[in-house]
């Protein structure tokens, strides 16, 4: 691609896989408004509109989801306001954040909630902080849950209110805006009831009030990116791929015996790869780890049954069970020693 900055943005649909990789982020020709992203950022508009907000965040298309300290927006990752580019990333990582309506939606509110805090700056409140805690906290590289802690609200996966207060705080807001979601019900008795009701009182407050923040600034745009996509991929994917389960070889031992040489029966590989997609599915579910890394895993996994010449010694239904107990095993065993890493 040209290196001018001034170079004409190019419409994804206009390129075939090869030329996509090789284009610029800064020289996609992206809308906001008309993309997929239209309908969705409008709903969240309203959402604020029927709770009688004068505040309106504003977003802008970057490589991930973020909300930098004082700005009143959002950014929004850019293969989202592209049906192409969002069939590339699931290709590429095997989910995309945000990629349906309902996981969006809660990724708006929640990043909504940090541009509101912003706005009215209420993380300098005396109560914001005798509910959700000190704001200052450094944030961690990884963090630490408690899947059955109630004092915290459940809105984006992996329990992600317990990282920091900030998130809590967006978590929270998230699931109160949310409609029809019926939190004085939904958490009648858990302790997270409070923070709830925290919110309610303080949106009630200020939902009316002109916001003391009103800059209209970005931080990292898409126009401001010179990297291809395929170097955005390979970052994103060497970051995946580094934080996977492992698994040792006594794991595959267990999950297909030793080799037996007179029986002849299916190759340990063959199988992994020929379950791959429903394993991943539940490990996923149950475990909250992202499909690219459980799949790096089973390939991993693959690789080393050939290594060591196993196969299928007992019944496929029950080595599949197995398997998926094994890796769920694996991931929580990994959250326990080395926690989530934040990624919003």
């Amino acid at each position: 691609m040209p290196d001018s900055p001034t170079s004409k943005p190019i419409p994804p649909e206009q390129l075939n896989r090869k030329q996509l990789l090789a284009t610029r982020l800064c020289d996609l020709k992206l809308d906001l408004e008309h993309g997929p992203l239209g309908p969705r950022i409008a709903q969240l508009y309203a959402e604020l509109k029927t709770r009688g907000f004068r505040f309106v965040p504003h977003f802008w298309l970057s490589d991930d989801w973020f909300c930098p300290d004082g700005i009143p927006g959002v950014a929004i990752p850019f293969y989202l306001a592209d049906r192409k580019l969002i069939k590339l990333e699931r290709d590429m990582t095997m989910d995309v954040e945000g990629g349906d309506k309902q996981w969006c939606m809660n990724l708006l509110r929640h990043e909504t909630a940090h541009a509101l805090l912003n706005a009215y700056r209420l993380d300098h409140r005396k109560d914001w902080r005798k509910v959700f805690g000190n704001p200052n906290k450094k944030y961690p590289n990884t963090y630490w849950p408690r899947p059955y802690d109630k004092r915290f609200v459940l809105n984006l996966p992996n329990w992600y209110a317990q990282s920091h207060p900030h998130e809590d705080w967006a978590e929270t807001f998230a699931v109160w805006l949310r409609p029809n979601s019926h939190w004085r019900l939904r958490y009648a008795d858990w302790p997270a009831l409070n923070k709830l009701l925290f919110v309610d009182r303080l949106m009630e407050e200020i939902h009316h009030q002109a916001p003391t923040l009103k800059n209209r600034k970005t931080e990292h745009p898409l126009s401001k990116i010179r990297i291809s996509l395929g170097e955005y991929y390979a970052d994103k994917l060497q970051r995946y791929d580094a934080d996977g389960p492992e698994f040792i070889d006594r794991d595959l031992y267990k999950l297909f015996g030793h080799p037996r040489k007179k029986i002849a029966a299916t190759p340990a590989s063959k199988f992994l790869l020929h379950v791959r997609k429903d394993v991943i599915e539940s490990v996923e579910y149950w475990g909250g780890e992202y499909r690219f890394r459980i799949d790096r895993t089973i390939r991993r996994m693959a690789l080393r049954c050939d290594a060591l010449g196993l196969q299928v010694n007992w019944k496929e239904d029950r080595v599949k069970t197995e398997l998926v107990a094994c890796l769920t095993m694996l991931v929580v065993d990994k959250m326990l020693k080395d926690g989530f890493h934040i990624t919003l």
